[in-house]
């Protein structure tokens, strides 16, 4: 059943108010890109000016917030709408689809990308920055959560050290140190504190995520895997998929198509070639598997990329 996670906080034109420090910053600095990869570690800024349908992407332990505009992240067939009431937030990598529904060249959807710090989280958990949770058991590493003003302040400070390059190396540390601290008294502490906590079971899947990302080509045995997370082979099943809302199988064989995907469009691989560079030792079975997550055969599907690329924007 497909459900759209509804907004924490409603809309007005007062939320608009809260994003005066960010949308002519981030206006700026993606002026003629449609993704601006910026001189802060971890912070990217984005920015479409017409609605797109859901594209494929890798999603990585961050949070994103549209300061003008509305996006629409898939997992799986859930869907998470977010715009100015509401940031998205992924606590493990996540393979998902990303949409854009309100954007325009007058108004164009503008946001920023920060990727969480799991290391400096768990640091300001230990010195019991995150109030304890009633909650039990984990929660899905995907949500929404509330734009509040302690939030956006030092989002705004961060992207206003573009304009101060200089400072950036003493600043930056000390900003993203405090909106690390802010998400973890807001509504998504629990979310954050699972893949944080060292003893939790979130922490260890996010471990296991990190191997099967480095090691995707590789043959995978389940049984090792839940070994080094530390769990028996029906609870790592039971939480991977709970988190992650797929198998690790699953997990790697969109790993596999992804870096295929990318081999194909940008080293000009051929798809037997992609196919043996990612694991596969047959080219048919990776042919059907490609076909069927991404709408097209690869030949296929790699022209019709560049097809579209090529168009003038």
């Amino acid at each position: 059943m497909v459900t759209e996670q509804d907004a924490l906080l409603p809309e007005s034109g007062s939320q608009n108010s809260r994003y005066a420090e960010l949308i002519e910053p981030i206006a700026r600095w993606s002026r003629g890109f449609s993704d601006y990869e910026t001189a802060i570690p971890g912070l990217g800024l984005f920015r479409r000016e017409g609605p797109a349908p859901p594209a494929f992407c890798m999603i990585e332990p961050s949070i994103v917030v549209v300061v003008q505009g509305a996006k629409r992240m898939w997992i799986d067939e859930a869907a998470y709408r977010y715009d100015v009431s509401r940031f998205l937030i992924t606590s493990l990598d996540l393979p998902g689809r990303s949409e854009v529904i309100e954007a325009s060249v007058e108004q164009p959807c503008l946001g920023l990308v920060l990727r969480l710090d799991r290391f400096l989280l768990a640091e300001l958990i230990a010195q019991g920055v995150a109030p304890l949770s009633r909650e039990r058991g984990s929660v899905p590493s995907v949500g929404l959560g509330a734009a509040t003003p302690a939030l956006l302040a030092p989002l705004a400070r961060l992207v206003a050290l573009l304009d101060e390059q200089a400072a950036i190396p003493i600043l930056a540390p000390l900003i993203l140190r405090e909106i690390h601290y802010r998400l973890l008294q807001s509504d998504q502490a629990n979310r954050l504190r699972q893949i944080a906590a060292v003893d939790g079971h979130g922490y260890r899947i996010a471990r296991a995520i990190d191997w099967l990302k480095t090691h995707y080509a590789s043959p995978m045995r389940i049984e090792e895997l839940a070994s080094q997370a530390q769990m028996s082979t029906p609870t790592f099943h039971q939480y991977f998929r709970q988190l992650t809302t797929m198998s690790p199988l699953q997990y790697q064989k969109r790993l596999r198509l992804d870096e295929s995907r990318r081999l194909m469009l940008n080293e000009h691989l051929d798809a037997a070639s992609a196919a043996f560079r990612v694991g596969y030792e047959s080219p048919s079975q990776f042919s059907r598997e490609y076909s069927r997550l991404f709408g097209a055969p690869p030949k296929r599907d790699i022209t019709n990329l560049r097809r579209t690329s090529a168009r003038p924007s």
